[in-house]
């Protein structure tokens, strides 16, 4: 490990600490500073998850993850340090608004999921004693697995990015608010039709999700984390087949009311 990489790492405790802080003061301040406080602290969080795959592949000879061999990428989050996996040390894994994970630490789902809570907890070999849960996912487009030639979703792994020295980075998400960890769009897929459940949809769905008003929050592959509006995501550059300009763009001609109702009056893309 080298000394960049180790001053990385004690950056990033420093900064977690202080968004930590930031939690405690959310109940000092009115509804609509909480919600500012709340989307600050997301997107904290998001860019120190920047920083900690940068740490990642700074080690990695620039390469991503490849996930459990011979699958499409799953489980990558097993290859991260024990320090930044488990969800109980390491707070950043959650957006102060879905703080709360599907399923309990007894294993019990909740009866009535929503857009407001994390995933998980999810409990596996490779994963530690707590598991993982969270509010974020990476794109699944990022990862480089071994011994397969396509994504999930059929994509070819030569679309893929597998590291972050990327031409447009601004325009090619990272890490991202979502209802799994890791998620694979494809720009044919649909938004979901119930706007507060969609957690047996597909990939675009699941990070297509109304937590802030009509967007979500991101990190980019430049290290970069903004606000993105909910229709905006189909113009991402999620891999490098992606048609940033697909039947559900203005430059297909995508019409208001082709979006589900609770989309309609978002901004369009």
């Amino acid at each position: 490990m080298t000394s960049r990489t180790k001053l990385m790492r004690k950056d990033i405790v420093v900064v977690l600490s202080c968004a930590a802080f930031a939690l405690l003061c959310l109940g000092a301040v009115g509804a609509g500073g909480r919600k500012r406080a709340k989307e600050a602290v997301c997107l904290s969080n998001l860019r120190q998850w920047g920083r900690i795959f940068q740490i990642y592949t700074n080690d990695n000879d620039g390469y991503f993850f490849t996930g459990d061999p011979g699958t499409p990428g799953y489980w990558w989050v097993k290859q991260l340090e024990e320090c930044y996996r488990d969800w109980k040390r390491n707070k950043s894994w959650f957006c102060p608004a879905a703080a709360a994970p599907l399923i309990d630490e007894n294993g019990n789902m909740t009866p009535s999921p929503n857009i407001f809570m994390a995933w998980g907890i999810y409990r596996s070999s490779g994963l530690g004693p707590n598991g993982i849960s969270g509010s974020y996912a990476l794109n699944g487009y990022m990862i480089t697995p071994q011994h397969a030639t396509t994504y999930e979703g059929g994509v070819p792994v030569a679309d893929g990015w597998g590291g972050l020295n990327l031409t447009n980075g601004a325009n090619i998400p990272l890490f991202l608010e979502a209802l799994r960890f890791d998620v694979w769009p494809r720009h044919t897929e649909e938004p979901a039709v119930n706007e507060y459940a969609a957690w047996s949809s597909n990939s675009m769905a699941r990070c297509c999700i109304n937590r802030h008003v009509g967007s979500i929050n991101a990190a980019f592959a430049d290290l970069s984390a903004r606000k993105v509006g909910l229709k905006e995501l189909w113009k991402l550059k999620w891999h490098r087949s992606f048609d940033t300009e697909g039947p559900w763009t203005s430059a297909r001609g995508v019409q208001p009311t082709d979006w589900p109702l609770w989309m309609r009056d978002f901004k369009d893309n």
